[in-house]
């Protein structure tokens, strides 16, 4: 082949790479799943060779971008109000579930070995700060035999807006009517609360590394997370009476009642908090990608559409192997079809 030749064949190789360049997207939100979002938009940039940049800035954030349309999805843990919807510039948008999860109370009692039980009551009461000891005689009721020190409980919450906090606090709100009562002292449910007292950090990595740094210290945060930090979650006990660790089952479980009950024309944001089922942990929700209907770019658009159908198929064994609650089977089918329904240009 002739030099001329050759050149020519390259021009035509780079022009053609060019006209084939996969889209690549941004997203913006919650960090309650971000280890496995990471991990799937790593592994799909290997096989499908579909950039995805994602920022973990917390369920407000995601929120705030995806009605702004500076990202092509948001992620959040709590779902969007009616009003947030109706705010968001770019018409209708979707939740898609994506996995299942969990908010763990870990805690820091380095003298203590023995995993503590904690009831709704105490949770409510401790982030309310009206328990205030470790060896307070509520908490010691509860774990009998165990050696509780004399130490000042420190809470640890989030300052950012956060889905945690928002899952959180549903559970708070459905099970302590204290906690409910904002026109009381009660700080009610949202992604971003007024706390009574306690520590604030950005973000579960920042709230989980607080709670590893600070003896005595309590927080919320995703099990991930408390995983990743070797820190000691404790069991809550259930709607059912009984005390339960949040793990893959647990949050199965807790799902289980919610799905049987999902329609064809459900929006998806459905709580499962408190859920009814003696091996459910009753901290749990799903959370979800937030997308336009109704797509304004179609590179882009059939991108996300193919991610998503990945994630919910393909995807949910790296949710397993992650300690997430993977999408249940009976699902699948019907997200699949909500995804589908998305309009490209």
């Amino acid at each position: 082949m002739s030099s001329r030749n050759s050149l020519l064949l390259l021009v035509a190789v780079a022009l053609g790479a060019a006209c084939t360049e996969p889209a690549s997207l941004t997203g913006a939100g919650a960090t309650f799943p971000f280890p496995l979002y990471s991990r799937w938009m790593s592994d799909y940039a290997a096989q499908k060779k579909v950039q995805i940049n994602y920022q973990s800035i917390g369920s407000g954030g995601g929120v705030k971008q995806i009605s702004e349309q500076t990202v092509d999805f948001g992620a959040s843990d709590g779902p969007m109000s009616d009003k947030e919807l109706a705010a968001a510039k770019g018409g209708a948008i979707l939740h898609i579930p994506m996995v299942l999860g969990a908010v763990a109370i870990a805690y820091n009692l380095a003298e203590v070995s023995d995993t503590l039980k904690f009831d709704s009551d105490v949770i409510a009461d401790i982030f309310l700060g009206k328990i205030t000891k470790w060896n307070d005689a509520r908490l010691a009721a509860l774990n009998p035999g165990v050696k509780l020190p004399a130490m000042d409980i420190t809470t640890v919450h989030r300052s950012d807006g956060s889905g945690t906090t928002y899952v959180f606090t549903d559970y708070l709100s459905t099970v302590s009517a204290a906690w409910a009562d904002t026109a009381g002292s009660g700080p009610g449910k949202g992604k971003d609360v007024s706390w009574p007292v306690g520590l604030g950090g950005q973000g579960n990595e920042q709230v989980a590394g607080t709670v590893k740094q600070t003896p005595g210290s309590v927080g919320y945060i995703e099990t991930v997370y408390a995983l990743q930090n070797h820190s000691p979650v404790g069991k809550v006990k259930n709607q059912a009476g009984n005390f339960v660790a949040p793990n893959q089952a647990s949050i199965m479980a807790a799902a289980a009642e919610a799905v049987a009950a999902l329609g064809p024309d459900t929006d998806y944001r459905v709580s499962i908090v408190n859920a009814p089922g003696a091996d459910a942990y009753p901290i749990a929700s799903f959370t979800w990608l937030l997308v336009y209907k109704q797509q304004t770019d179609a590179t882009k658009g059939r991108a996300l559409v193919d991610f998503m159908k990945w994630a919910v198929t393909e995807g949910q064994t790296q949710a397993s192997e992650l300690h997430y609650g993977p999408l249940p089977e009976s699902m699948r089918t019907a997200l699949l079809k909500r995804i589908e329904s998305i309009i490209l240009p």
